[in-house]
Formats: C-alpha cells, structure tokens, sequence
C-alpha cells in the first residue's frame, strides 16, 4: 500500500461539481494507492502511521488534536512509467480487490478515533487542498 500524506489548511473532494468530503480546518489529506498483496497487517499498519504522524502544527499528529483526515483513493500511485511514455498500472489491485481494502483504511482510522472524509471510490474526482507547510511525504507499507 502505497499513500502520499500532505498536511494541509482545507481540502476538498468533489464529483461531477458536488462536494462529497471536505476539511474545512485543518488536518491530512491522504491519497491512497492499494497494491495487489495489500491486506489486514498493512491496513493496520498504514492507519496507526497516518493517525500518528507527527507533522502538523508545533510537531503534534491528527491523534494528538483531533485534525481531520480526507482520504482519496488513487491507484496511480501504483503507475510504473519507467519505460516509454504510457504507464502501467499492473501493480495496482483492481477495484474488487481495492476497495475493500480502501474502506478498511477508513474503517481502521474511524476505529482509531480520527474524523474522516472520503472521496467516491473509482469515480472521476477534483481534489482540491490549500497545502501547509508544504509538508507531504510518501508512505509504503513494509
């Protein structure tokens, strides 16, 4: 599993112009990228660290303050673009497979105490945030 975590002030995720999950203070907006041998452990493994990063104001996590967390799914963080000039997405988990596991982030997030929002999973979405910092990291589950 794969996920670009970005601290941000707001962000926003709409479909077809109707905005279905929003962080109107601030909080991490979470794109996330499921990989074909994802399961329980990363599931678990990916909630407790986005729940425990260390990145927002004065060095404390969403866990610490309560801060909101959108999360978007995005097979393309799986895209392989090494060689010529269209990726590959054979590494990404197709939808049946990943949108469990998407929803499971989620679940285990919400269990964790966090506040989330989420996108539309497979649909054509807008995203947009206000980054703070800038501050945005890569996780990949081990």
């Amino acid at each position: 599993m794969r996920a670009v975590v970005t601290r941000v002030s707001s962000a926003s995720v709409s479909v077809d112009g109707t905005v279905v999950g929003s962080l109107a203070s601030p909080g991490l907006l979470v794109l996330l990228g499921v990989g074909h041998d994802d399961g329980p452990d990363q599931v678990a493994w990916m909630a407790r660290k986005i729940w425990g990063l260390r990145i927002l104001e004065d060095e404390q996590s969403a866990s610490d303050i309560d801060a909101p967390i959108l999360v978007v799914s995005q097979f393309t963080l799986y895209g392989d673009a090494r060689k010529g000039r269209r990726p590959t997405w054979t590494a990404a988990a197709p939808g049946p497979v990943s949108e469990p596991v998407y929803l499971a982030v989620c679940a285990e997030l919400e269990r964790l105490g966090a506040h989330v929002e989420r996108g539309v999973f497979g649909a054509h979405m807008d995203v947009a945030s206000v980054n703070d910092g800038p501050i945005t990291l890569i996780l990949e589950t081990p």
